[in-house]
């Protein structure tokens, strides 16, 4: 495996690019993001950023990182979804990052240029919604640390009736996006889907650490809402704003690698 030896990673955002991009160049795009998909998952599903339907990338937000020769090594892409009277929710979608860029903490910075992206270009009100389906402890745990009101987490144990709504809606008109399988039963409740991600790439083990959050508090709490072995994932609902942004860009600012200069270019595909 040849590991990244570059100290300078450029972030690139792609705003809908469906919506922008000409075919050949959403082409090129795909096969860099596919590329970097099957360095990560052991089947890539027809979903996101990977479907043959190139109409999905008329919604989504897509952070890319390369490295100082050009080539794509991370990404994360996040869905854009109509939530009617409630605006547009921010789905934080799908991160993955080659094998020769671990490491270099760029699952936090994609995201957050993500967030920012939309923050900047689309937040009308200065906050929105945001949502996370996962069975990831860390992506659970960092989830409730750093937005605001997230249900369900520690900090929040009961659902307002905005989240019950939103729910509601993603389990109804949403499943496809979120690659929640059909059959998958939803708690209305507990905001689980039971039985979402079994047998796929997205399963994971409930003691692999790698997938652990540093906070053991917050891996116990949400490692008794779901079952592992069940292919169960969580349903997390939250929002964004004008004092949650700078929190969650800001987290653990001292354990960063302060040996990766990350330049960001906004291709301003809007």
């Amino acid at each position: 495996m040849k590991l990244l030896k570059s100290n300078q990673v450029l972030i690139e955002i792609y705003d809908r690019p469906g919506l922008k991009l000409h075919f050949f160049e959403l082409e090129k795009l795909q096969k860099e993001l596919i590329e970097i998909g099957k360095s990560s998952l052991e089947k890539l599903p027809n979903y996101q950023c990977f479907s043959i339907n190139k109409n999905e990338f008329n919604r989504l937000i897509i952070s890319v990182a390369r490295n100082s020769e050009g080539k794509a090594i991370a990404f994360c892409s996040s869905y854009i979804l109509d939530a009617g009277e409630y605006g547009e929710i921010l789905h934080l979608g799908l991160t993955c990052v080659g094998p020769e860029a671990r490491g270099l903490g760029l699952t936090h910075k994609l995201t957050s240029k993500v967030i920012y992206r939309y923050f900047t270009a689309h937040a009308k009100l200065g906050s929105f919604w945001i949502s996370n389906v996962a069975c990831v402890l860390s992506s659970l745990g960092n989830v409730a640390l750093h937005f605001e009101d997230v249900y369900p987490s520690p900090f929040l144990t009961t659902p307002t009736q905005e989240h019950k709504e939103i729910a509601k809606l993603i389990n109804n008109h949403y499943r496809n996006e979120l690659y929640i399988h059909p059959k998958s039963t939803f708690d209305a409740k507990s905001f689980i889907f039971q039985g979402s991600v079994i047998g796929s790439s997205f399963q994971k083990e409930e003691h692999d650490t790698k997938f652990h959050h540093r906070d053991e508090r917050l891996n116990d709490y949400f490692k008794k809402l779901i079952n592992f072995n069940n292919g169960d994932e969580i349903l997390q609902i939250g929002r964004v704003s004008l004092m949650s942004y700078p929190k969650y860009l800001l987290r653990n600012r001292k354990k960063r690698n302060n040996s990766i200069k990350v330049q960001t270019s906004d291709l301003n595909v809007a």
